[in-house]
């Protein structure tokens, strides 16, 4: 838990400045803010099995400003090449310094060295006011360093976004090795930028369509061994793993419940394949769609009180909602092409989809069906997973040709600032996890 591992909250935010700088995250042709993040002093030299405190304040900094410049927001600069701060310059800033910029972040690190906990403050300042607009403080484990840095990378964001925030957390994806015709795909996660990676299965078997469970103590996926494809709950904390539902047909494209005690999935049976509900702990599942043809891609909507779903009943695959029980099935597509693997946003407010019509594309559109845009221009993207704060969007991106590759990529809602996460291997079905506890 965060909470074991952070500690309590140890600064108060500030007052806001009374004229606001901030950030678009809607507007395309907004300019990125200018942001300075020098390396955070330490209050004394001391070593942690992370490194030294100067050492972890430079690498704090380092992914504040990584982070920073990932979204697509913020122009940053530092900290190498920046000139470093003195202690007690992190709450009296030198503002004629930084005077080439609109923000500053400035910040401490302070232990007692060994495996103490370690204080993390972040502070926030408008250069042009010569004012603070935030501080917050952490206390970290030392392995737990990276988790301050995001911590004050999203403290920034929200502060100057007014959105939530989205660095805190982490990714389940697909590793791929080996030849395009024969894939070796092992379950993995990582953290959102890529760092803290771990393989979780050993590609034994084939490993599909992960998702975290809403408190990030399982992830559920698809499993395919010995010709049988079947869903496991793979436990993180213990490493063991259960079948969801016993079953001789094919089971797949598992959807967690925004509560976490159920599971969507979907089942083909005699060459049908409908859409079912489970609950997480197990028992018999119940059918919900039950109309000729193929219907997968359950999502449910933030409240649980609704599903989106893809279905090839009408001829081709568009876009289905229907109510969480299954009554009032209806389809909310009516673009030219194909649409398949629907997601919908934690903000309620979109859908998320990969839009068919020759190449991929990664699109959004409301839950009405309105307002259909597209978001990506890759040869094949597809399989969108959104951010926490439901800003950002994660897919997997594939390169035309015998020995293409897939890669994990992240675009915002604006279609512009977009960026590959880096991985070990190619990576495919990204999902992303909410804020980490």
């Amino acid at each position: 838990m965060f909470g074991a591992t952070l500690g309590a909250l140890l600064l108060a935010f500030a007052p806001a400045a009374s004229a606001q700088l901030s950030v678009d995250v809607t507007d395309e042709s907004s300019s990125n803010l200018k942001i300075v993040v020098p390396a955070l002093p330490a209050q004394a030299e001391v070593s942690t099995p992370a490194g030294g405190s100067t050492e972890l304040g430079r690498k704090i900094a380092e992914v504040i400003a990584a982070d920073l410049k990932g979204s697509g927001l913020f122009d940053p600069s530092g900290p190498g090449g920046i000139p470093t701060i003195a202690f007690p310059e992190v709450t009296n800033p030198a503002y004629d310094k930084w005077g080439a910029y609109q923000a500053l972040v400035q910040g401490f690190v302070r232990t007692t060295g060994g495996e103490a906990d370690i204080t993390v403050g972040c502070y926030l300042y408008d250069v042009a006011l010569k004012q603070e607009l935030t501080r917050q403080g952490y206390v970290v484990a030392p392995r737990d360093w990276r988790r301050a840095a995001h911590k004050c990378a999203d403290a920034i964001y929200a502060r100057l976004s007014g959105e939530s925030p989205f660095f805190d957390s982490r990714i389940a994806y697909i590793a791929e090795s080996g030849p395009k015709g024969n894939r070796t795909k092992r379950l993995a996660i990582m953290d959102s930028d890529g760092a803290n990676h771990r393989f979780i299965t050993n590609g034994q078997s084939i490993a599909l369509t992960p998702r975290f469970s809403p408190d990030y103590k399982s992830i559920v996926y698809v499993s395919y061994l010995n010709n049988r494809v079947r869903i496991y709950v793979y436990d993180i904390g213990t490493g063991r793993q259960r079948l969801v539902t016993e079953s001789n047909n094919p089971t797949f494209a598992p959807r967690w419940s925004p509560d976490g005690r159920n599971i969507l999935f979907s089942m083909a049976i005699a060459g049908n394949t409908d859409i079912y509900r489970v609950s997480a702990s197990g028992g018999a599942p119940v059918r919900l769609t039950t109309a000729p043809g193929i219907d997968v891609g359950g999502s449910y909507s933030p409240d649980g009180r609704q599903i989106v779903f893809e279905s090839d009943r009408s001829g081709s695959q568009q876009i289905y909602v229907m109510n969480a029980d299954g009554s009032g099935q209806r389809r909310i597509s009516h673009g030219g092409g194909r649409y398949a693997t629907p997601e919908w946003s934690p903000r309620g407010d979109l859908i998320a989809f990969t839009k068919i019509s020759g190449d991929f594309k990664i699109a959004v559109m409301t839950p009405t069906g309105d307002n259909e845009r597209i978001l990506t221009n890759g040869w094949q993207d597809e399989q969108p997973s959104w951010s926490p704060n439901g800003r950002v969007l994660q897919y997997f991106r594939t390169t035309p040709g015998r020995e293409g590759s897939s890669q994990v990529w992240q675009v915002d809602l604006t279609g512009v600032n977009e960026r590959r996460i880096p991985t070990p291997l190619s990576g495919s079905d990204p999902a992303w996890g909410p804020l980490l506890p």
